[in-house]
């Protein structure tokens, strides 16, 4: 069991909140990292395996991410152990988001993660009986649908392109793997496509497609739809190949889009990218990226590449109390410069410091929240 004391360093956690409703057996965790440049905002996940250090772990990237992107919120995340598939889901969300209603959303603010859709959302916001407990409700509510409109998976895309184009590797024509066809997978698969690349390898929970020549992704796009994620990889064009292989398979560019920590020290040292982009949370651990650096694979880390739905978020933030909804048209146009800007600044820093993107990209983060708590009087002078 995770020590809670022992997760405090000096940027966080600010706050831990472990919370529970026997009636519905609700256990859930509310980690706020780091409020320096703003209120906690970060989405909410749904797992049997949810536990306190995972919530810490992704609560600080929200806190590098919100930073990365310069907009002016703190890092925090919330968990919630449960199954999503579960029949009392709704119960227990409800349970979950009356015991934090102290703290949401004075402090923080409910988003989407895994297992949550936009209807969760707005049932946090009936609970609640407030506009701006939660955000990514569904469009006909006025909120921003992010699953629905497919930004982080967009800004994924528009990040790899602008890391290939600094890297000097075309995106048309490259050969594009993504493990994951879920939210962000697909939708970073069809802006590849978009932009002339190849996607050549998808996966789901159940299994895997590759095919060299390239698979066909609005054919995959609409078997997600029509059928949900797992018939894609089961009932469709493409060898099927066992979960996990479509990370090593022969690409150009590798999108890890599902899971944390599925590249460990032995499958870095078989990754055959030229280039790695993080769709997903933490799916690299810290020694398979000095291994990636080492072999000369470029690595774009989760807190610039996945940040289009941050931006997105930041959107609904304002919107949260407003009779207005966002257009989305400015949305995906801010997503784009900043995450494109952003990506080729972490690329540049790395190569000047000698160093990972990662660490040189933690370090844009941090010097912008260091100011933030000095400003604050967090720091001394």
């Amino acid at each position: 069991m995770t020590d809670a004391l022992s997760l405090i360093d000096d940027w966080g956690p600010e706050k831990i909140v472990v919370v529970s409703h026997r009636r519905t057996g609700m256990k859930g965790v509310l980690v706020i990292d780091n409020t320096a440049r703003g209120i906690g905002k970060g989405g909410t996940r749904m797992s049997p395996t949810v536990s306190v250090g995972e919530v810490a772990r992704l609560a600080r990237v929200m806190t590098w991410k919100w930073a990365g992107v310069d907009l002016f919120y703190g890092g925090a995340k919330a968990g919630i152990v449960a199954d999503p598939a579960s029949p009392d889901k709704e119960a227990i969300l409800r349970a979950f988001a009356r015991a934090l209603s102290n703290e949401v959303p004075r402090e923080y603010v409910m988003g989407l993660d895994m297992g949550l859709t936009e209807n969760d959302a707005a049932i946090v916001q009936d609970e609640l009986g407030d506009r701006g407990a939660a955000v990514g409700t569904p469009g006909h509510l006025g909120g921003v649908a992010y699953d629905e409109l497919g930004v982080t998976g967009y800004g994924v895309a528009e990040a790899a392109d602008a890391a290939a184009q600094h890297l000097r590797l075309p995106l048309g024509g490259a050969r594009v793997a993504i493990q994951g066809f879920g939210a962000v997978g697909h939708a970073a698969a069809v802006r590849f496509a978009e932009l002339g690349a190849t996607v050549v390898a998808v996966s789901t929970a159940k299994g895997a497609l590759h095919d060299p020549a390239g698979l066909d992704v609005p054919a995959l796009r609409t078997a997600r739809e029509e059928h949900g994620d797992d018939f894609v990889t089961r009932h469709h064009q493409g060898i099927a190949v066992p979960p996990g292989q479509e990370l090593t398979v022969d690409c150009d560019i590798l999108v890890p889009a599902a899971l944390q920590d599925v590249i460990d020290e032995t499958v870095a040292h078989r990754i055959k990218a030229k280039l790695v982009v993080e769709g997903a949370n933490l799916p690299t651990s810290p020694q398979a990226q000095s291994i990636l650096a080492e072999r000369g694979i470029s690595l774009l880390p989760d807190f610039v590449a996945n940040a289009g739905g941050v931006v997105a978020a930041a959107f609904a933030m304002d919107a949260r109390y407003s009779g207005f909804r966002p257009e989305t048209s400015t949305i995906f146009e801010t997503i784009s410069k900043r995450l494109r800007t952003n990506a080729v600044t972490v690329l540049e820093e790395a190569q000047r410091r000698a160093t990972t993107p990662h660490i040189a990209g933690r370090g844009l983060a941090e010097e912008r929240v260091r100011a933030a708590m000095r400003s604050r009087g967090r720091l001394g002078s």
